[in-house]
């Protein structure tokens, strides 16, 4: 007997296409960093020609995220991977990017969002900083007595969240783990104490000999700039102390690895904000006020369509 024709498999069915990478920052009114992170947006576009790709800023430089969700969303992207590119779960990771998410979820309906986390503490961006400090230290770098006598500032950008500015300093540690370094001691160019001379004050305290200065930042911009400037002038005021600037994170391969790694995870990963520490959840000591607090995003320009009333912007995590 012959047998009826069978329907064609579902493998033969067309797939819906990947949802976008979307990549988030916050803004400079450095040019040079805002083309860094646009360049790295192409780059990644470049590297992953079967995934659409698009960045937009929240404020202060072009695009602004809905231009870039606007694009996207010409090309027929309805799902949507938000990756943070920032370090820390600060104020904008926490409140600002997933209000502006959900500003555009509105404006383009029918499109979904799944947001990602922030960047940092990673293995590969400690790698990164490892690298940078080699670069500042030379050929010294490689010597085991020269790194004994090497203490470490990492300056972070600082934050008015805790929990945010003890993300720095797990990394300060990390980074002190098995590399043989002197000290790595942590500061913050703003917003959060200690600021940079006061942390050179105490990396001279403890008996530095010479400091390399680590900008914990991606890319070049305003406070990386004024990081340098703050640690120069300690070190003409202090010529006894050899002080030397290593530069930001830049857009290098490890970068581009976990952004799409943050990526994978975003759609795959089971994502969790670091509630344990949260003054939005947690009464710690000096910020009791703020448990239970809906976030409340700033009014950002470079959305027109953004009015004032924050009615709609509750509290990011879900707990």
């Amino acid at each position: 007997m012959t047998s009826s024709p069978q329907p064609a498999s579902d493998a033969a069915a067309p797939q819906p296409p990947a949802p976008a990478l979307l990549l988030v920052g916050h803004g400079t009114r450095d040019e040079a960093g805002a083309e860094a992170f646009r360049s790295f947006v192409r780059e990644l576009g470049e590297r992953n020609p079967q995934l659409p790709v698009g960045g937009g800023f929240i404020e202060l430089s072009p695009p602004p995220l809905a231009d870039a969700v606007a694009e996207l969303v010409e090309r027929g992207v309805r799902r949507f991977a938000a990756v943070p590119l920032v370090l820390v779960s600060a104020g904008h990771a926490k409140g600002d990017i997933p209000a502006a998410l959900a500003r555009e979820e509105r404006r383009h309906p029918g499109t979904s969002y799944a947001y990602g986390r922030p960047l940092g503490p990673h293995p590969g961006l400690l790698k990164v900083l490892e690298r940078r400090l080699d670069e500042a230290l030379g050929e010294s770098a490689r010597t085991p007595a020269d790194r004994a006598r090497t203490t470490v500032l990492l300056v972070g950008r600082g934050s008015t969240d805790p929990d945010a500015n003890a993300e720095v300093f797990k990394v300060a540690r990390l980074l002190w783990e098995g590399r043989g370094y002197a000290n790595v001691e942590t500061a913050f160019v703003s917003l959060a104490a200690p600021d940079v001379p006061s942390g050179l004050d105490r990396c001279a305290r403890l008996g530095a000999e010479r400091i390399v200065v680590l900008p914990y930042f991606l890319f070049t911009g305003v406070l990386p700039d004024r990081v340098r400037q703050q640690a120069q002038g300690w070190a003409d005021a202090h010529p006894e102390v050899e002080v030397r600037h290593a530069d930001v994170i830049g857009p290098t391969e490890e970068l581009v690895e976990l952004v799409m790694e943050r990526y994978r995870e975003t759609l795959t990963g089971d994502l969790r904000m670091n509630c344990d520490s949260c003054v939005y959840r947690i009464a710690l000591p000096g910020f009791e006020e703020r448990v239970g607090m809906p976030q409340q995003p700033h009014h950002h320009p470079d959305d027109p369509s953004h009015g004032h009333g924050h009615h709609d912007h509750g509290h990011v995590h879900s707990h």
